[in-house]
């Protein structure tokens, strides 16, 4: 029980690309009132002491949350997915792009008062390579040396937006809890928890809060009652998640954006959509607002290229030309070489007919394929959504057997597409396009401007080609008492990301 509320709760999210988890059907998180309940308590959070609370190492997704506040990395994301400096203050680059060095911030200490080194950096780094939470996004590090206030990090493959991926926590091992450069350090007293302010924290402002209590919860209903009765005083969810849990009572709600991606994914070797004429009328054909406001409940972001809307590299003008219309759809279609009749398109005696594959143990997913499959018809093109369960799902989909299927995947914060191309793990249907390769390359190893140019060009192509169909990314939720709490700016990698500018009831 405890494994699984661990895999369910708060907002700090495993960082490997891939396919979710399967969990249990989820209950539709209420809707809050706008009426405040009884003045809260003191500002507490939650935590799963026996779970542990190695920020590198550990799984429990609420223990992971709190590393926010005792750990550092050499960057952190900004709430458009930006790297802002934190432990490192610059950086150099080879011209090949290969090696990068970053100049560490000075005068920086572990909460027992030593000094942070290169040294730590380099271990905490080496370490998260091999961690199932970061493994996959630092699969490209070839190496980690340290030197004199610096870090060299020797890559495989040039990556010219790195930075955005270096949020991992540096820590020192001490065979218990790792120490961490943060505003907060975790201390213990018998069986109870608290984060302590560190006056000698290097960043500013300090946190209003010198002390934040800890509830110890084991299992997910200890949580929502925990939240309900205001023990706690914040959680943070995947409202539309697999298992998402039904948070009850009055609350406030902020949404923050994630790199999390709904898409329709294509078989490109076989069937109708092995035309890329095809699979590109479809994505014309599929009303992203609507999937986002009617059966999300606004807790996503449409979008129709593989990068969120408020990322630098989203090109609104590339993206405008993907949009929902089912007259270009119908233009495409007849240009193609198919027509209209008795209500289906169809090229000879060819209907087109599609099967779109869809997981059943998440509701807002199959309600999702449901309304793609219904608009689709509608519109002339017949489609049948099946249901599988996950083991079956992933099973069709390995042996190609779909036309089309609703997948989701968390992109890394460079939002590198990789995983959905040719020889990506998510690459079911069998794309394979040298051109979007090559471009793929540039645009993984372009820096600062020429980063965005690069993008246009990718997502240009991939339009053309249409190996998959983007339609939304993914919001999550932080959800606080009414009143405790104000200027949260949580992100996906930091709940508490900002948290010196918070502000807090009396």
């Amino acid at each position: 029980m405890r494994l699984l509320a661990a895999v369910l709760l708060l907002s700090t999210v495993l960082s490997a690309c891939g396919e979710e988890e399967p969990d249990p059907t989820p209950t539709q998180t209420p809707v809050p009132t706008a009426t405040a309940t009884a003045q809260p308590k003191e500002f507490a959070l939650p935590c799963y002491p026996e779970a542990g609370f190695h920020p590198i190492q550990g799984t429990n997704r609420t223990n992971l949350a709190l590393g926010g506040l005792v750990y550092d990395g050499l960057y952190e994301l900004d709430q458009t997915f930006t790297p802002q400096p934190a432990l490192a203050t610059g950086y150099t680059v080879s011209e090949d792009g290969l090696t990068w060095t970053f100049t560490l911030r000075g005068g920086v200490t572990f909460s027992d008062d030593t000094p942070m080194t290169a040294a730590d950096v380099a271990a905490s780094l080496t370490q998260a390579k091999t961690s199932a939470l970061y493994g996959n996004r630092l699969a490209g590090i070839a190496s980690v040396q340290a030197g004199e206030g610096a870090v060299t990090v020797r890559l495989t493959s040039p990556n010219g937006n790195l930075p955005a991926l270096l949020d991992i926590p540096v820590i020192r091992e001490t065979g218990g809890v790792p120490l961490g450069t943060g505003s907060y350090v975790l201390q213990q007293s018998g069986e109870s928890y608290i984060l302590q302010r560190r006056n000698d924290s290097w960043r500013t402002p300090a946190p209003a809060l010198e002390t934040i209590p800890l509830r110890t919860v084991e299992e997910a209903n200890d949580l929502l009652y925990a939240f309900d009765t205001q023990e706690i005083s914040l959680v943070g969810t995947d409202s539309t998640g697999v298992g998402a849990l039904g948070f009850s009572g009055s609350f406030e709600t902020m949404d923050y954006p994630t790199t999390n991606m709904l898409y329709i994914g294509f078989n490109t070797a076989q069937g109708p959509c092995r035309d890329a004429a095809v699979r590109q009328a479809l994505g014309r054909g599929m009303d992203r607002d609507s999937i986002c406001s009617a059966l999300l409940s606004r807790h996503a972001v449409a979008a129709t290229l593989p990068a969120h809307p408020v990322s630098s590299i989203y090109d609104a003008e590339t993206a405008g030309t993907l949009n929902y219309s089912l007259q270009e759809m119908d233009s495409i279609l007849t240009q193609a070489g198919w027509s209209r009749s008795d209500g289906v398109y169809q090229k000879g005696r060819e209907k087109l007919e599609l099967t779109l594959l869809v997981n059943q143990d998440n509701s807002y997913k199959t309600g999702v394929a449901d309304a793609i499959g219904r608009d689709l018809t509608a519109a002339g093109v017949s489609v049948t959504v099946k249901k599988l369960s996950w083991e079956d799902f992933t099973a069709a989909l390995s042996a190609g057997e779909f036309d089309l299927y609703l997948g989701e995947v968390k992109l890394s914060a460079d939002f590198d597409p990789s995983p959905l191309l040719g020889g990506g793990a998510l690459n079911y249907g069998k794309y394979n396009g040298p051109t979007a390769t090559g471009l793929l390359s540039a645009f993984r190893a372009a820096q600062g401007e020429e980063r965005t140019t690069a993008a246009k060009e990718l997502y240009e192509r991939l339009g053309e080609q249409a190996p998959f169909a983007v339609l939304c990314f993914k919001n999550w939720s932080m959800l606080s008492q009414w009143g405790q709490v104000s200027n949260a700016t949580p992100t996906q990698q930091n709940l508490f990301y900002g948290f010196g500018n918070w502000s807090f009831a009396n």
